[in-house]
């Protein structure tokens, strides 16, 4: 799901990012579809489902994280969670959350759940630790000893010297 903001004035400054913690790739894909004629019809439907995600997010927040809006068309929402766990789990929660949807204005009058495999697969995180060599360890204790011992100097060598411990 594309997730944008909203602009408050025509200077280009974000009040509000969904989705992304670089407001520059943001700006840079409002810019793109607000220039490319075939592009800025579909502005107005962006803008539409962001708000729908954020007041879904809002209405559960703890089980909506890992979920989308796959489509949001004649009064039908269609949600995608990440396993069928999450979606036995969210099922349980589809009379309040359009309830909630309902007071902020939409007018859903059913959701579906669509389980999205793919979304749940987990990236590769390598939780080996770096092993270093006795002769790497003795030169890091050897950097920390020899630097100059001043302000701009204090941190790093601190880091450096707590390293070399924590190796040995």
């Amino acid at each position: 799901m594309l997730r944008l903001m909203r602009f408050t004035s025509t200077n280009q400054r974000p009040t509000h990012i969904f989705g992304t913690k670089a407001p520059r790739t943001t700006l840079d894909a409002t810019a793109f579809l607000q220039r490319n004629d075939r592009m800025a019809s579909l502005l107005p439907t962006v803008m539409r489902m962001a708000s729908l995600q954020k007041d879904c997010a809002a209405a559960l927040p703890a089980m909506f994280d890992n979920c989308d809006i796959l489509s949001f068309e004649d009064t039908q929402l269609v949600l995608a969670t990440p396993s069928s766990a999450v979606a036995a789990k969210l099922k349980q929660q589809i009379p309040k959350l359009q309830t909630a949807l309902r007071a902020k204005g939409w007018q859903i009058n059913a959701i579906r759940l669509k389980v999205q495999v793919t979304r749940s697969i987990a990236p590769v995180v390598h939780t080996q630790q770096l092993v270093l060599p006795a002769q790497a360890v003795n030169a890091f204790a050897e950097l920390g000893d020899a630097l100059p011992e001043t302000e701009q100097n204090k941190t790093l060598i601190a880091a450096v010297r707590a390293m070399a411990a924590r190796r040995r």
